[in-house]
């Protein structure tokens, strides 16, 4: 019991406070609030040793008293005996896989799932910093170690600790002495294995983190593949793939020399110890002090207590891999989420849409501001521009409107609420985003128009695709809009992809509408479609453009022109051109062109 009680506190001086809390996480989390069946496991894998006890017991009988008298009623019994406890053990060694293992499966179904919904909840920086196949890696593969815990694992660790005990008592009852010579090389086997399970967690914990990179990378390779063809860069993305997997093959190796220590060390000082017996068992037998059977009793009940021994190393290497994949999914459960209910505390009902900068700077790194005291108000139903040069800041603004952002200093409000304190499930209802490279799923053109409305009405989505011209190219499909589109929208054309995105804004039939070079897309036909769709979409709404093409924003109510992430002039399009200014220079410059 002591071998358990100790490999609960490895790993104690990698990191002592943080160990610490892991394990009791973990215990909380997973194990307490399946008590019941964890204690049910126990009871039937107690209950299998304790039948294969039956088989030691019953060769001493045979040897000892059956076969020298010749009683052969009293053979069949002991078969009886010895067939019902091989009987009690297939049934419990059934019962054990179908209640933990299937309670275990489940758990990582439950678990995945609530990693999977803390991901969506944590703020766009978050998956700014990440790369998605470390985040999959998380969800997918971290929480795998899991059925160690509430599965088999931990149950077989008690278990057969347990198992260890009850044969040390029998084997110190039928002979002392060869006992206490046994536990000597047993002794040393479990200080080594306490010593390389201490070693090898943080190993463990490292290897997610390689992983989580490498997948992350192939993830990113095979997204950008026409990329990478296209640059003929398919070696430099060998090479690369190639060093992260010779990092994880590396790490697999230093937790292998560890294992493989633990293994050989039981092999040789197990292997002493059986040497040993044979020599003192046969000394007890020669000199009359210990009975055949006895020895073989003696033998069989060795294996009892060594047999767990060995296999709890096996299962404490697995348990050290699932606390550390533990550690992880820890880490990412304790995050602050993006919709904090401490903080956000404002829910909204009806809305106008007055949307107000007051003296707004932001910035992504600390001490390099992006926004200087940014001020502007975007009345209700108004459409308010934003151009200038590349990396200005106007997608800044914009993403701070639609709260993806919080700003640095000053405050963006909403109907005189400060956005930082807004709910953001009641915020975004009110809230329609179209992108310069907006997101679609693999699926068909219906399922992505409906995707901010699945139970929309088919007279919904009709108008959603007929005010998007997008029936203009879907009636040619032999599906129509059950034409299955490819991953991100890969079959079909830049317009296109844009024209379902506007599709998928008007279903929302948001109040507030946020594009981002929505007809940057766009051909010449395309854009005289989608700027009719775009006037219906904006009608009534409070709107946000930000535009490259200025022949696309003559009508806007207002226009900013954001330099160095300041507003460098401010007003409508016959103002600005009259100024001369910034607004006249790039306007006259792509006439121009």
């Amino acid at each position: 019991m002591s071998y358990f009680i100790f490999w609960l506190n490895n790993g104690y001086s990698f990191r002592m406070s943080k160990t610490k809390v892991s394990y009791k996480w973990a215990f909380k989390e997973y194990i307490w609030p399946r008590k019941k069946i964890v204690s049910i496991g126990l009871f039937l894998i107690i209950l299998r040793s304790l039948a294969g006890m039956v088989l030691p017991f019953a060769s001493k009988t045979l040897i000892d008293d059956i076969v020298p008298s010749k009683d052969v009623s009293a053979l069949w019994v002991l078969i009886l005996i010895v067939c019902s406890a091989i009987l009690v053990q297939a049934v419990t060694s059934f019962s054990l896989t179908r209640l933990l293992s299937v309670e275990a499966q489940h758990l990582i179904y439950l678990l995945r799932s609530q990693v999977q919904r803390k991901l969506l909840s944590l703020p766009i920086n978050f998956f700014d910093n990440n790369k998605t196949g470390a985040l999959v890696s998380r969800v997918m593969t971290d929480v795998e170690g899991v059925r160690n815990l509430v599965g088999t694992g931990l149950v077989q660790l008690i278990g057969g600790t347990i198992t260890a005990i009850i044969s040390l008592v029998i084997l110190i009852k039928i002979n002392a002495l060869m006992t206490v010579f046994v536990l000597v090389p047993v002794g040393i086997f479990a200080f080594i294995a306490m010593k390389a399970f201490g070693y090898i967690r943080p190993i463990f914990k490292k290897r997610g983190v390689i992983n989580a990179e490498v997948t992350g990378r192939l993830t990113e390779t095979l997204g950008g593949v026409r990329v990478i063809k296209g640059f003929n860069a398919e070696e430099q993305e060998n090479k690369s793939f190639q060093e992260g997997a010779e990092k994880l093959y590396l790490n697999v190796k230093q937790s292998l020399t560890a294992t493989a220590l633990i293994t050989s060390s039981s092999t040789f000082l197990l292997g002493l110890a059986s040497a040993g017996i044979m020599g003192i068992g046969g000394y007890f037998m020669m000199d009359n002090t210990m009975t055949f059977g006895e020895f073989i009793s003696y033998t069989l009940f060795l294996g009892f207590m060594i047999a767990p021994i060995v296999q709890m190393s096996n299962i404490g290497s697995q348990l050290t891999e699932a606390m550390a994949g533990l550690d992880r999914t820890q880490e990412l459960m304790e995050m602050t989420v993006e919709d904090d209910p401490k903080v956000r505390t404002n829910y909204l009902k009806d809305i106008k849409g007055d949307i107000v900068f007051k003296d707004v700077s932001f910035s992504y790194v600390e001490s390099k501001e992006v926004l200087h005291n940014i001020s502007f108000e975007a009345n209700s139903g108004s459409v308010t521009a934003l151009v200038g040069s590349s990396g200005s800041g106007k997608s800044t603004i914009a993403s701070l409107a639609a709260t993806f952002l919080k700003p640095t200093s000053g405050a963006v409000t909403l109907d005189g609420q400060d956005l930082s304190q807004v709910n953001l499930s009641s915020f975004r209802l009110n809230l329609g985003v179209v992108l310069q490279d907006d997101f679609l799923y693999a699926g068909t053109i219906r399922e992505n128009v409906l995707f901010p409305r699945p139970n929309a009405s088919e007279e919904e989505l009709q108008n959603a695709i007929k005010g998007a011209y997008v029936n203009e190219f879907t009636d040619k499909f032999e599906e129509g809009l059950d034409t299955v589109i490819g991953e991100r929208g890969v079959k079909l054309s830049g317009g296109q992809k844009q024209r379902i995105s506007i599709a998928r804004a008007l279903l929302a039939n948001p109040k507030i509408i946020i594009l981002d070079e929505a007809t940057s897309n766009l051909d010449t036909e395309s854009e005289s479609f989608i700027q009719k769709s775009l006037h219906t979409l904006m009608k009534d709404r409070t709107t946000l453009v930000i535009a490259h093409r200025l022949s696309t924003i003559q009508q806007a109510d207002q226009i900013l022109v954001i330099e160095e992430g300041k507003i460098a002039e401010q007003g409508k399009h016959d103002e600005l051109i009259a100024k001369k200014g910034r607004y006249f220079d790039l306007y006259t410059y792509q006439s121009r062109i």
